[in-house]
């Protein structure tokens, strides 16, 4: 235990000086970009710098795979160099076990990813899109699903809409059911209501079909002057790719969230495959990070008199990145349906557990 405790320790130094160098440069790299997308917005340095924290949860979310691969290199050669890992073998602790204590710190570092890391990058990256979307004065759109359906809101500069259907009759949103239609003008009074049994969206306008209107004018009576169109058209700022950008913004969504946000998809008529296989990555992440350890340790647990430790670290960095590149590609089948989905998130990380498992083995026992 007093053996493994050394090593973890080692691991974690390794992993938060790794780990601090990369935040530092993503810091300082963002904030040039976050200046240069609002070049024209004038935004003080106290904003940029906001607006680049806000962005830093994720991209340490995204990098944690390289950064647990890193830190295994760094870990393994330093040994290696001071002679440790020989003084290891030779009071009867094999290289494998030697990895037990790296390894179950990287699934619980992996499983606090999950658990805090995934929910307050979902929050700040909102919150980032929210202000970023202020600061440049575009329209406020939004999309929810809910149990009661589909709600939109778009905005222009003569005032807000809120759009609420029960159902859509396609995957892809593009065509609502039992829709309700409220404007409202600048100043947040209610102008008009719309009903309408259905709601197709066109290149730049929704298109009622059995509409009824009314108007909420203060001095005018809604019924008496109420309107039935067979076809309208209303003016709109939606257009399909945004709202499927929308829907795809797994990101902005925590795994806390996931579940019900599925079953609201469900009941609502959309496809849930995508986030279905997002979940499932998520859970499996623990198990990504610890093959990524075993990978690292595969290629420099070996002492540094047999030389090759360029090609050894080299060798398994790219090979951290082909995985990695396997996982994401595993996710887009199992997004596009041609993987079922258990498959497509939990088959790249067991796959590279024995990939690199056999490596250590025939690496320890020849």
């Amino acid at each position: 235990m007093i053996l493994d405790r050394y090593f973890a320790r080692r691991f974690m130094q390794s992993f938060l000086v790794i780990g601090g160098i990369f935040l530092t440069l993503m810091i300082l790299i963002d904030l040039v970009e976050q200046a240069r997308r609002f070049n024209s917005e004038n935004l003080s340095f106290g904003k940029l710098l906001h607006l680049t924290l806000l962005n830093t949860p994720a991209a340490i979310n995204e990098m944690l795979p390289l950064l647990v691969i890193l830190a295994t290199i760094a870990l393994f050669i330093g040994m290696a160099r001071s002679s440790e890992l020989v003084v290891t073998r030779a009071i009867g602790r094999s290289g494998i076990r030697a990895l037990f204590a790296p390894v179950a710190l990287a699934l619980i570092i992996g499983a606090m990813a999950v658990a805090l890391l995934n929910p307050i990058s979902a929050a700040t990256s909102e919150e980032y899109w929210r202000l970023s979307g202020a600061y440049k004065n575009q329209d406020d759109s939004a999309l929810s699903i809910t149990r009661e359906g589909v709600w939109l809101r778009q905005g222009s500069a003569n005032g807000q809409s809120v759009i609420h259907a029960r159902g859509t009759t396609a995957s892809d949103a593009l065509e609502l059911t039992r829709v309700t239609i409220i404007t409202f003008s600048p100043d947040g009074k209610p102008t008009q209501q719309i009903i309408a049994d259905k709601a197709r969206l066109s290149s730049a306008s929704w298109v009622l079909s059995n509409a009824k209107i009314w108007s909420l004018a203060d001095d005018v009576n809604p019924e008496g002057a109420a309107e039935v169109h067979e076809q309208i058209e209303i003016p709109t700022t939606l257009t399909r790719q945004r709202i499927l950008d929308t829907l795809s913004q797994q990101g902005l969504i925590s795994i806390y969230d996931l579940p019900q946000l599925i079953r609201d998809l469900k009941e609502a008529g959309f496809s849930t495959k995508q986030y279905e296989v997002w979940l499932q990555v998520e859970l499996a992440r623990p198990l990504f990070l610890m093959a990524m350890v075993m990978i690292g340790a595969a290629f420099t647990m070996r002492h540094v008199r047999f030389g090759g430790t360029g090609i050894a670290v080299l060798s398994a960095v790219l090979l951290g990145f082909a995985i990695y590149f396997v996982r994401n590609f595993a996710q887009i089948l199992g997004e596009n349906g041609q993987l079922p989905i258990l498959v497509a998130a939990w088959a790249p990380p067991f796959a590279a557990i024995l990939l690199s498992l056999g490596l250590l083995l025939h690496a320890e026992d020849g």
